[in-house]
């Protein structure tokens, strides 16, 4: 049933947001001649996926975990994009072609291996990785990798269609709890 949802849903974003995606793709070519973002993630049952973002790095910053690159430096318009979320939008291809929910624990990078090593533990990659979900609502990050984990399995273990709705308007709207 939430595949619908995301299927439908990230459809129908791609739809409405492409005029903004199109405008954001040529002024990221214009500023910095890159403007998509791919890195492998780790997917569903630890299978590799390309996740796509809008660039808001510099192209020589090298791949890595935002909370592990010291002095992070944004391009002017990805300072923009990072701050509004739009560096998120691309993402939607990812909802639409299955590798990701709208609603999941954040993909990782291949390369934290503490954040596997504790979502494996408790099955945290038996769903699909999100957009969103309640470690970000809830302002937990990767720098925390033990209490990342155990709010995605609770977010797992009561997922729901309510819960579905709650975390992407919480998101949206920044709804308090």
């Amino acid at each position: 049933m939430l595949r619908l949802f995301d299927f439908i849903f990230s459809l129908l974003g791609l739809i409405f947001l492409l005029p903004l995606f199109i405008f954001v793709f040529f002024y990221g070519l214009f500023e910095n001649g890159s403007p998509l973002f791919i890195q492998k993630r780790v997917g569903k049952n630890l299978k590799p996926f390309l996740l796509i973002k809008f660039r808001t790095m510099p192209k020589y910053v090298r791949s890595s975990g935002t909370h592990l690159i010291k002095n992070i430096k944004f391009s002017s318009f990805g300072y923009f994009l990072r701050r509004t979320k739009i560096d998120e939008i691309p993402q939607l291809w990812n909802v639409f072609l299955g590798d990701m929910s709208l609603v999941g624990p954040r993909p990782c990078l291949y390369n934290q291996r503490k954040l596997i090593y504790e979502r494996k533990k408790r099955g945290v990659f038996k769903v699909r990785p999100g957009i969103t979900g309640l470690g970000q609502i809830s302002g937990i990050d990767m720098k925390t990798p033990t209490l990342l984990s155990k709010t995605d399995q609770k977010m797992i273990k009561n997922m729901s269609l309510y819960n579905y709705f709650y975390y992407i308007l919480r998101t949206i709207y920044k709804i308090p709890s």
